[in-house]
């Protein structure tokens, strides 16, 4: 059979004029001084939290996070003999591993967040870990996050702390870390998605409330010193009640099993 040849055209499906008009309308809305929130929040009013230990059977210990539509799960292993040999080393070795599953959410990239958020994991855990109590052995913690609704990281650490302690890893303090978006002139507390997608920018703390003591900060996008400060006093403050509420439910946990 014969005929010409060539290239079949090429389509593309350019973004709709409505969905482009309703895209800038919403970002304009964050910008507003007197925007409500989606779910109906205070702008320095955090997600009910739900939090279990237990969650994993096969793990040395697990924990389970529920932040509004974040939804996180947690299992620590160890400690346990290091493949590596660390006949040298005095004090144990944390590795941290955070995933997201497949139908987390449809947008996110997740290659760079999973080493990402692993390291600031890592560093935020390691100073609360009493790593002389475990030399030469490793604990290795697992994060994995089942479903995206917004201030993940801050929630995969305060759950990582509850699986560590369910493990009976000994520690400092439990930790506890929130973060705030900066959307126009507000300061916003536990983002959603979609506010954290039109953040101007962003202030993770993570702390041992009863030590008062900060083991990471994580700040990106431009601030003011002042919008700093409040950002960090909303933080501390967020920190210091969801590390109650973390204690509340291993001193539960442990009447349960008595």
């Amino acid at each position: 059979m014969g005929g010409k040849g060539g290239t079949a055209p090429t389509t593309y499906a350019p973004t709709p004029p409505t969905l482009k008009k309703q895209q800038q309308q919403q970002q304009s809305i964050f910008k507003e001084v007197d925007w409500v929130r989606c779910d109906g929040r205070g702008f320095h009013q955090c997600r009910p939290a739900f939090l279990r230990t237990g969650a994993v059977n096969a793990a040395s210990g697990s924990a389970y996070a529920e932040f509004g539509n974040t939804k996180v799960i947690v299992s620590v292993f160890g400690p346990r003999e290091s493949k590596k040999a660390m006949m040298y080393s005095d004090v144990g070795r944390l590795n941290c591993n955070v995933s997201f599953t497949t139908f987390a959410t449809p947008a996110r990239s997740q290659g760079s967040d999973h080493k990402e958020f692993s390291s600031i994991l890592h560093k935020a855990l390691e100073g609360a870990i009493i790593l002389e109590s475990f030399p030469k052995t490793t604990v290795d913690v697992f994060a994995l996050v089942l479903e995206s609704g917004g201030s993940d990281l801050p929630v995969v650490i305060s759950c990582a702390s509850l699986a560590l302690a369910d493990a009976g890893i000994m520690l400092f303090d439990l930790v506890s870390s929130v973060s705030v978006s900066c959307l126009g002139k507000n300061l916003v507390i536990d983002p959603t998605l979609e506010e954290e997608s039109y953040q101007d920018g962003s202030l993770m703390i993570t702390c041992m409330p009863s030590r008062n003591e900060v083991t990471q900060l994580t700040l990106t996008g431009e601030w003011s010193t002042p919008k700093i400060h409040e950002a960090m006093e909303l933080c501390l403050d967020a920190c210091s009640k969801l590390g109650k509420i973390t204690r509340s439910c291993l001193k539960e946990a442990a009447s349960a099993s008595q």
